[in-house]
Order: structure tokens, then C-alpha cells, then sequence
């Protein structure tokens, strides 16, 4: 196929998307802290907000036990957490306008920008071979085209108001159990107890300075 038919193919196929969306009704913005709109292009600490232990935010597991692959679970009390990109799957195109958006009930990834097991990917994921099939772990080290990698992120019920999320997928909802020294580490459950809700701290560093924090 040449270039200017393959061209005319893509625009094509971009037309025909905004035709089928054209009229809908598209899910509503995340938003973070401060009520700005969460974006594909900055970075964010995820706070508990409900854990109990007044913790900070969600780190890899190695962060507090050197293990590769890593878990998911809250830092201490006055720690900041590690920061995360939230991005759109690799084949998936998001709405034309605008592209930078994060929309609840949409597939999005989640990355830790952590330099921490450089030999695996910072993508969560659901663990496919966990020992508790009804209860497995979120891990870093996953891929991003995979569906195990996706997730979604939904208003909190009565929280839907005051920026609260938790996150989803197919086959159930983020929660928590007791992980290493106590801490909450975070799995997949259809446990409504154990559900995991979260708000989204912008990292202004790199919007308003563009200075680099410096990472765990």
C-alpha cells in the first residue's frame, strides 16, 4: 500500500470514529486533588484514602522489602509515595479532542516512574498465575498490550464528589489485604470491605518548574 493511500485509509478510519462518537455522552474526567483534570502527560502520587493506617502513597513493594518482581502497597506515614504516568493502551485511540484526557470507565495503564528492578517494566498487573486465583496480587513488571495491564478508574460511590476513584477491571476491584510488615498490599477482590479508594496528587514540580523530583 502506498503512502498516500495508507493516508487516506487513516483518516478514514479517524472520520469514522468521530461519526460513531459523535452524540455520545463521553464518561467524565478524572480529576485530582485540587479539581484539575487528570492528563496523559504529567505524573501523580495515588494516595489511600481509607486504608487506616494514615499512611503515604502507593510504592512498589521493594521499596520497603528488595524483591523483584514487586507488589504494591502504601508507604509510611510521611512519605510521599512514587510517582505514576496513567496512559491509554498502545491500540487504543482515545477520543480525537482532546487526547490528553483521563476519563473514568475507560482501559488506562498505570506506570510507576521508579527506577527501582530496572529489569522488568513499572506497568501494574493483575498476576495471572497467583496462588489465590479469587484474591491475586497487583505486581509491577507487567505489559502494556496485555489486558492484564488495564484498568479502570471509577467514581467511589457516595465519595463521587470529592475526587475520590477506586480502580477496576473486568474481573473485579482493587482492594487491600495485610501485606509485609503489616502494610496494605494491594489485590484484585470482589470483596466490597476490602476495596482500596484513592485520590490523585498532581506532581507540580514538573508543571510548574519542570524541575525533576528526585525518584525512589
Amino acid at each position: 500500500m502506498s503512502s498516500s493511500l495508507l493516508l487516506s485509509f487513516l483518516i478514514a478510519l479517524l472520520l469514522a470514529a468521530a461519526v460513531c462518537t459523535h452524540g455520545q455522552v463521553l464518561p467524565p474526567p478524572v480529576t485530582d486533588t485540587d479539581g484539575n483534570i487528570v492528563r496523559v502527560n504529567e505524573r501523580y502520587i495515588i494516595q489511600p484514602v481509607n486504608t487506616g493506617i494514615n499512611g503515604g502513597g502507593l510504592i512498589p513493594v521493594a521499596a520497603i522489602l528488595p524483591s523483584c518482581p514487586l507488589g504494591i502497597t502504601e508507604a509510611f506515614p510521611g512519605e510521599s509515595g512514587v510517582l505514576v504516568r496513567i496512559a491509554f493502551p498502545p491500540w487504543l485511540i482515545p477520543p480525537i479532542l482532546p487526547l490528553t484526557i483521563v476519563r473514568t470507565n475507560t482501559d488506562m495503564t498505570i506506570e510507576f516512574q521508579s527506577n527501582i528492578c530496572n529489569r522488568i517494566s513499572k506497568f501494574w498487573e493483575v498476576d495471572e498465575f497467583a496462588q489465590n486465583p479469587n484474591q491475586p496480587e497487583i505486581l509491577i513488571g507487567g505489559n502494556q498490550r496485555r489486558r492484564n495491564s488495564w484498568f479502570r478508574i471509577e467514581r467511589a460511590g457516595k465519595e463521587a464528589q470529592t475526587n475520590i476513584y477506586k480502580f477496576t477491571t473486568s474481573a473485579g476491584t482493587v482492594g487491600t489485604i495485610s501485606g509485609a510488615l503489616d502494610s496494605p498490599q494491594l489485590v484484585l477482590t470482589n470483596d466490597v470491605d476490602k476495596t482500596i479508594f484513592v485520590k490523585f496528587i498532581r506532581d507540580v514540580s514538573t508543571v510548574v518548574t519542570s524541575t525533576s523530583r528526585v525518584e525512589k
